[in-house]
């Protein structure tokens, strides 16, 4: 803490001064400047960027101005100064600010009003749990602990470093006087400091001794030799001493040196002769005792259209056998006098799985018939549950006959119970193998051991090895599976244990624990959470276990207690000390007992829960309230919840909750709650579903049910080149033509980016940014060309390897080396020689704090274009057609928790699981191929992002114009009356039609206001109010798509063409939008606009803004929801006349053919589709319709409309 430095003198004082406020934020600092309002209001908080110093914050003209404070060598406090200048020295804080609140000291202002910190009460903060206790419990003897055990303890360390030190010393001290003598008298050796080497080497010794003993066994078995000399050593180490222990220490490391650079090779050269002389290989060891998983056969029939009936007969019946063990699939079909016709495939020969997503139980399968033929059959399942039974078995397969040394995707088990502080039953068998309620596993699969096994328990009175072995023993029971612990991680009663499939234990690495207190004034530890992260091979992952506070009404302290354990826990790369934890990890998981309750009266939710509606309780859910206003969980995800609250039971029960309990302060109530819950964020483009989310109903001891999740990840391996390192006309490069943000910020400074990535030596630096504007006082716009921006080298080439990377970004800036946002960027949509547009949020300390985007390339070598199919890309996601030739398919991905994915582009399905190496005109292909966001109503979401919800400019506390003194100077004489208020926020409401809009179509004019200050501030420049509120991510490549990735909701679908972009924005120009806040809209409208080539003139009746230079990227991006529609979104004020339909963007009267048509609209690439399926006259294309479009390839909504409504006016016309 800051607040402790400072050498031998408190720096605080006495007493810390009520204008310090110890580690609060930037963001809220300004926030209370902004509300204090008065130039020279001041206060002092600890530096986020340096430990040990502070950040002097002022208010000035209503902008803030930060000075860092510093302490030096002596523990003296000084101002930082600009170079050359001597620097005033202080032993404490208040004489520092005592100086400064004398006029004509330097700063912007004197110091004249101090904004005090606003103390809470202690009582406030207390937590007792709403069990059954009063007082919280005692902590165990143990108060945190970690298995396994990681290197000794400091004091130890501590005392061997210093006895080493002591003996040296003590060497040169007195023992050396005694060597020298001996050397004037003739000696030839030095008995002493013979000695002293042998007493500082023993610990060594001893650790050699260990190494050698266990390769003595490896050294047996494949090297006879070396197994002679390492037996003998052994034996001559026992009993030695003086000189000759000294000799057999380097004799016994000399051979160890030759053991360890011998011994691989002389086993490969033995297996590779064990290999010849034996066919068949014995299977690996951890694999020898693994059960083996029985053939499953699933019943099924074969979906036709009813033409090909007749063709076919009647009989449509088939059964699916799935061999894993043989890596066969045999299908089957009964034929008359009950004989069979059946067919195998072996693994190999099965090229692609296509999930239907209109019809949950369908799936396609598409085998290899022949060389570069292929065949598709669609099958239609028993339930969506087979189904998914089936692609998971089918994947098992693939994966365990794959010729690939390292996995591409594992499966993972998450479990989190709160355990009521008494020990667990006998078996614990449902909550292990997802038996229970919501969405389960099937009965086939449910028994398939996973890879990774995470069990987060709270109120656990188990003591460590007690608990993780019964955990094994389950486990073994369920599997016959040894499983591994990898870590253990402890703070009284909260505990995070994760254990590992045999065959991975050396593909984990890393290995970081932590935990973070957040009790009564955040120093008990009956709240709090723990947190575990490693790498598996080049993946990281992270795992945080949480209890945090309990009570209805506190959910205020839930989300600080988040915040601080978001900040504060210690785990994963310490590079990336910059970003917060959600985005140290490819993959994060949270879980634990939230404690988040529902907001409804106790009868209604009992009501509901008999009726099984659980979507009215989860839309008063906190913690879905929360996440939806970006208070906690940003951009986290969560799957469905289709299970009754996991809390509060009876105990011995799961007929009856408990929802009344006496307490000395009155009778309490605790509403029955999903306390319990799995959330998950992942780095964009990287493959990540969950396949199961639920609780037990047999598992009765505790008042709270365990939770269950099961989820299929993407890994990668630690690639090795196989060209070795790039030479410079093969290296890759990452450049930037420009890079924009938006910050939230009342500051003026400069700011510079910090570019972090595994794929890079070292992280690098930006120049600062070269241009700056702002129209907001509360907002400002950043900009860097790209003589700014510095280009980047990885340090591999291969397509193969960046197309897993990504890059971290942070925003800092000059004054302070403090953080304004971070983001994370996917590597693999920016591989191209064409440079490609990004655009993502800003998040600092779990809070949005902006946007940036930018243009930017990866371009790699020609010799490094070599890629190959990952196996979760195998399984491919179809949007049917209601009719049209079998065989074909337009695939999109799939897309849950606002997920966005994109597909990889295959040229046709006999091509689908080949190895791609077609180098960049594929990877264009991919960059071009975007697949449509779906949402549980069929429609795409728009999102509450910062910039498209008016409310986000109004800082709490500060003054701001009525709507009523806003309407009085009318946009326009023509003004439309305002709208109805929106829904409540629990609500649930579709997106109004101007969301799928271009983003110039909904662009507000907002003329004649003048500047205003803090308290009632016009306009500000934001990265696409409406345009962000808006344009639909679509698959415009037009060809068929395999399962990918899926970015998290930072990653944007590619640009609206440039015609249909020209024709939106001239029809906006002729639109009068109507807004509740015209002054706000104004705001998103000022910040979403950029000049790039193309762009219509204005209107002239809106005054071109004063900015710097812009950096030409389309606005037609789309920002991401965290759960719901926003019905005071910016768009929804849009009139939806501004969308679409001018006579500009109909066939015009000498277009001849489909392609010039196509072209006028900017959507020529879509012509090879139109053709291919028949659509080559333009008289018959009015008869098209959005299912045509489809399979055409047209999966972008936006372009479907576009397509459509010119058809229609077309009509119109003639």
């Amino acid at each position: 803490m800051a607040g402790g430095g400072g050498g031998g003198v408190t720096p605080l004082g006495p007493a810390p001064p009520m204008w310090y406020h110890r580690d609060l934020s930037r963001a809220a600092a300004e926030e209370l400047l902004a509300r204090a309002g008065r130039d020279g209001s001041f206060l002092v908080r600890d530096s986020e960027s340096v430990n040990g110093a502070y950040a002097l914050c002022v208010l000035f003209q209503k902008h803030v101005h930060t000075y860092r404070i510093l302490p030096d060598d002596e523990g003296f406090l000084a101002v930082q100064t600009s170079q050359g200048v001597q620097p005033k020295r202080f032993k404490t804080l208040p004489e520092l600010v005592s100086l400064y609140l004398q006029p004509n000291q330097g700063l912007v202002t004197t110091l004249l009003y101090a904004v005090d910190r606003e103390e809470t009460a202690v009582t406030d903060d207390r937590d007792y749990s709403d069990g059954e206790d009063e007082k919280p419990p005692l902590p165990p003897r143990s108060a945190s602990t970690s298995t396994p055990p990681g290197p000794e303890t400091p004091t130890e360390s501590t005392l061997a470093a210093n006895g080493l030190s002591t003996i040296s010393h003590e060497y040169l001290k007195g023992s050396y006087a005694l060597d020298l003598e001996a050397v004037k008298q003739g000696a030839s050796s030095l008995p002493h400091l013979n000695k002293t080497l042998v007493a500082s080497c023993k610990r060594l010794n001893g650790e050699v001794d260990k190494v050698l003993s266990g390769l003595e066994i490896l050294s047996k078995v494949f090297d006879q030799q070396s197994a002679f000399m390492v037996t003998k050593m052994i034996q001559q180490s026992v009993n030695q001493g003086g000189d000759q222990e000294l000799e057999n220490l380097v004799t016994k490391l000399a051979i160890l040196k030759d053991l360890l650079s011998s011994i691989e090779k002389k086993a490969l050269k033995a297996l590779q002769d064990m290999s010849l002389s034996s066919p068949c290989s014995p299977p690996p060891f951890s694999m020898r005792h693994s059960k083996a998983i029985p053939v499953q056969a699933f019943e099924v029939k074969l979906d036709v259209y009813l033409a090909e009936l007749t063709k076919i007969g009647k009989s449509q019946k088939y059964t699916l056998s799935v061999d894993v063990e043989g890596g066969r699939l045999v299908v089957m079909k009964k034929v008359k006098d009950n004989q069979e016709d059946w067919t195998t495939f072996t693994h190999d020969k099965i090229r692609q799985l296509i999930k239907s997503q209109r019809v949950q139980n369908k799936l396609g399968i598409v085998f290899e018939k022949e060389k570069d033929k292929s065949q598709r059959k669609d099958f239609i399942f028993a339930s969506a549950k087979k189904r998914e039974a089936f692609c998971q078995l089918l994947q098992l397969m693939k994966n365990k006959h794959s010729n690939q040394d390292e996995p591409d995707m594992i499966s993972i088990f998450i479990g989190t119970w709160n355990m009521g502080s008494v020990p667990s039953p006998k078996s614990v068998a449902s909550w292990v193998l997802c038996r229970g309620l919501g969405k389960t596993l099937d009965e086939m699969t449910v028994t398939i051991p996973h890879d990774l096994y995470v069990f987060g328990s709270q109120e656990n009175s188990v003591c460590d090895r007690e608990w993780v072995e019964s955990l094994r023993a389950v486990l073994k029971e369920q599997t016959e599976l040894d499983y591994k612990p990898i870590a253990v991680q402890t703070l009284w009663s909260i505990k995070l244990a994760v254990l590992v499939k045999p065959e991975h234990e050396n593909r984990i690495s890393h290995v970081g624990m932590s935990s973070v207190k957040t009790g009564i004034a955040n120093t008990l530890g009956n709240k709090g959470a723990v947190g575990v992260s490693f790498m598996f091979n080049g993946t990281s992952f992270g795992f945080v276990n949480c209890h945090l506070t309990s009570g209805n009404e506190k959910i205020a302290r839930r989300n600080q207690n988040y915040l601080d354990i978001l900040r504060l826990l210690s785990l994963g790369d310490k590079q990336l000390s910059s970003f917060d934890i959600s985005l140290r990890f490819t993959h994060l998981f949270w879980l634990g007992d939230l404690n988040y309750r529902l907001d409804m009266d106790i009868q209604e939710i009992l009501n509901y829960i008999n009726r099984k509606e659980f979507e009215p309780l989860l839309k008063v859910d906190q913690l879905n309230l929360e996440r939806e206003k970006n208070k906690v969980f940003l951009r986290f995800a969560e799957e469905e919840i289709s299970f009754p609250p996991t809390y509060r039971y009876e105990r011995g029960s799961r007929d009856t909750y408990v929802w009344q309990k006496q307490k000395a302060t009155g009778m309490r109530t605790n509403v029955p709650s999903w306390c319990d819950r799995i959330l998950w964020k992942s780095y964009p483009e990287t493959h990540i579903v969950c396949n199961s989310y639920g609780c037990t109903d047999d598992i009765v001891t505790s008042d709270h049910s365990p939770v269950f999740g099961t989820f299929e990840v993407g890994v990668t391996s630690q690639f090795v080149s196989k060209k070795g390192l790039p030479k410079s006309s093969e290296q890759a490069y990452i450049e930037f033509e420009s890079i924009e943000a938006i910050v939230k910020t009342a500051s003026r400074t400069k700011f510079f980016i910090e570019f972090y990535s595994t794929c890079l030596e070292e992280f690098k630096k930006s120049y600062e940014n070269d241009s700056q504007s702002s129209d907001n006082v509360n907002f400002l716009r950043v900009g860097w060309s790209n003589k700014q921006l510095t280009t980047l080298k990885p340090l591999l080439s291969e397509i193969e390897y960046l197309q897993d990377q990504h890059l971290l970004l942070t925003v800092k800036s000059v004054d302070g080396y403090e953080s304004y946002g971070e983001c994370v960027l996917a590597l693999k949509s920016m591989i191209g020689s064409t440079a490609q547009q990004f655009h993502t949020y800003l998040s600092h300390r779990g809070e949005e704090t902006g946007n940036i985007r930018g243009s930017m390339r990866v371009r790699v070598p020609a010799e490094r274009m070599g890629t190959r199919e990952r196996l979760y890309e195998w399984i491919s996601v179809d949007q049917d057609e209601t009719s049209g030739p079998k065989g074909k398919s337009t695939m999109v991905s799939r897309v849950g928790h606002e997920y966005v994915k994109q597909s990889v582009v295959r040229k046709q399905l006999g091509e689908l699981g080949k190895v791609n190496e077609e180098g960049e005109k594929n990877c264009k292909e991919e960059n071009a191929a975007r697949s449509k966001q779906d949402t549980p109503d069929g429609e795409s979401s728009i999102g509450k992002n910062s910039f498209n919800n008016p409310a986000y400019y109004i800082l709490e506390g500060v003054p701001h114009p009525s709507a009523a003194e806003l309407l009085s100077s009318p946009t326009s004489p023509t003004a439309p009356p305002v709208k109805a208020p929106p829904p409540s926020a629990g609500a649930r409401t579709k997106p109004p039609p101007a969301a799928s809009g271009p983003a110039h179509s909904r662009r507000t004019v907002v003329a004649g206001h003048p500047a205003r200050g803090v308290s009632e501030e016009s306009s500000s420049e934001d990265d696409g109010g409406g345009a962000l509120a808006g344009a639909q991510g679509g698959g415009i490549g037009g060809t068929v798509g395999s399962t990918l990735n899926r970015p998290p909701p930072d990653f944007p679908p590619p640009p609206l063409p440039k015609g249909a972009l020209e024709t939106a924005a001239a029809e906006a120009q002729l639109s009068k939008p109507r807004s509740l806040y015209p002054d706000l809209a104004e705001m998103a409208k000022t910040l979403s606009e950029s000049e790039f080539p193309g762009q219509p003139p204005r209107a002239p009746s809106a005054p071109p803004p004063v900015r710097a230079p812009t950096i030409g990227i389309l606005d037609a991006c789309r920002t991401f929801p965290p759960r719901n529609p926003i019905p005071e979104s910016i768009a929804e004020d849009m009139p939806e006349e501004a969308l679409w339909g001018s006579s500009s963007s109909s066939l015009s009267v000498g277009e001849s053919s489909v392609g010039e048509w196509l072209q006028r609209l900017g959507l020529e690439r879509y012509e090879q589709g139109l053709l291919h399926n028949g659509w080559d006259d333009l008289e018959f294309l009015s008869d098209i319709t959005e299912e045509d479009l489809e399979e055409a390839g047209v999966l972008d909504p936006a372009h479907k409309q576009i397509l459509l409504e010119s058809l229609r006016q077309q009509q119109q016309q003639k």
